[in-house]
This record gives structure tokens, sequence and C-alpha cells, in this order.
């Protein structure tokens, strides 16, 4: 069973997710909070495996309030919920150490498998919100060139091979697996093997933080979107 806290300063929100969470036998919703402080309190009080984390809450807020979660209790894995998905919010609550990030507006069923997929370790972002982060952050060719270093004027991680810096560029400009090997005449599981060693030597967790990652190094070119 996966327990679940949930921190909203709203009442009827954090009673309609416990009315959509609780019903399932996956789950049990272990506590309710109003505002971040309190959500930091009851997370190392009742120890949830999940905490559904609204971000804009007064006392502290959600982001402040899930960067306290990822530093003293990270088995409590934060799921970001924000009625304004704007990416400032995305990036914020991401680089804070949430493991996924959802608008309020997603479905029932959209919102409980998030939950089972940031309790098992792996990224839950909705798809819109990706999709934009990557348009919104990286403007990149739609074949970029593999480097072999380091962009001018720009310092590669320490330990990343020439290898991993073209794979990290074109995960960045939002190339799946398949693609990548592809692009490279590697194998999947090649490609899979380079992306395991480029999240550890970065100390990113999954492809969203890669793609913050890798505007904030230089490695891709920043963009401004077309809006």
């Amino acid at each position: 069973m996966i327990r679940v806290l949930i921190a909203d300063d709203q009442p009827l929100v954090r009673r309609g997710l416990a009315l959509i969470l609780a019903p399932d036998p996956a789950f049990e919703v272990v506590g309710e909070a109003e505002d971040g402080a309190r959500a930091v309190a009851l997370a190392h009080e009742l120890r949830p495996d999940v905490v559904v984390m609204d971000i804009r809450m007064p006392v502290l807020d959600g982001v402040r309030a899930t960067a306290e979660l990822a530093r003293t209790l990270p088995a409590s894995r934060v799921l970001a919920l924000s009625t304004f998905d704007m990416d400032e919010y995305v990036v914020a609550a991401l680089r804070a150490g949430a493991y996924g990030f959802l608008p309020k507006d997603v479905s029932p069923e959209e919102l409980i498998a998030a939950v089972h997929t940031v309790h098992t370790g792996e990224a839950a972002v909705a798809p819109r919100l990706l999709t934009r982060l990557i348009s919104a952050y990286v403007r990149a060719p739609a074949r970029p060139r593999p480097v072999t270093a380091a962009p001018a004027g720009t310092a590669a991680p320490a330990g990343l091979t020439p290898r991993e810096l073209e794979i990290w560029q074109l995960l960045a400009a939002g190339f799946d697996n398949a693609e990548i090997a592809a692009d490279l005449d590697i194998s999947i599981s090649t490609v899979k093997n380079h992306i395991t060693g480029i999240f550890t030597k970065l100390g990113v967790r999954d492809r969203a933080q890669a793609v913050i990652a890798a505007y904030e190094s230089g490695l891709v070119a920043a963009g401004h979107g077309s809006g």
C-alpha cells in the first residue's frame, strides 16, 4: 500500500484529492496539511511514501517545502500540483527535488497513475508540460550535430565523455531513446546505459532535470518559444 500525504491550502481541494485516492486499495491517505510547513512536519511524523504537494501555499510554499523534504526525508517523494502550470513553477519544483509535476486539471486516472509512477522513483511530468519545457527552454536543430567537446565558452561537466555529451544534447533536443540510437547508430540498450551514466554524473534524476541542466550549462542554445 502506498501511503500518501496531501498538502493544499484549500480544504475542498484536499478533500477532493483524498476522495480520488482513498477508494483505491493501493493507497492509504495518511494525512492532510494546509501549508508547506505543516506538510514537512507531518511528513516527518507519518513518513508517507508520496506527498502530493500544492505549489502555492501560505507559511512555506510548496517549492521550499519540497526542497526541505528532498534534503531531510528523501524517501517521501513529492508530486507537485498547481493550478498555474507556468514553466517557472515546473522548473522550480523539479529543481527543488519533486519527482513529478501535474496541473490540477488532470483526470483522476492521470493523478492515480502519477502517484504510482512517483512511488517507483520515476519522473511523472504531464506530457504537455515536458513538451513545452523543452520548446520554451531549448532551441536546437532538428538533427543537432553531435558534439565531441563542450560548446565554446562552456565547461563540460566533470567526467562526461564525448559520447555522453552527444547523447545529452540529443536528449535535450527532445529525442527519445530509439531516435538517439538511430541517430548515432548504436543500440537502444547502449543509449540507456549512457543515459544512466549521464544522470549520475550530472546529479540529475530524470530527463526533465537533464533538459534543464543542458539549458543552464549552455550545451544547447536558449530560446524563448514562438509566443
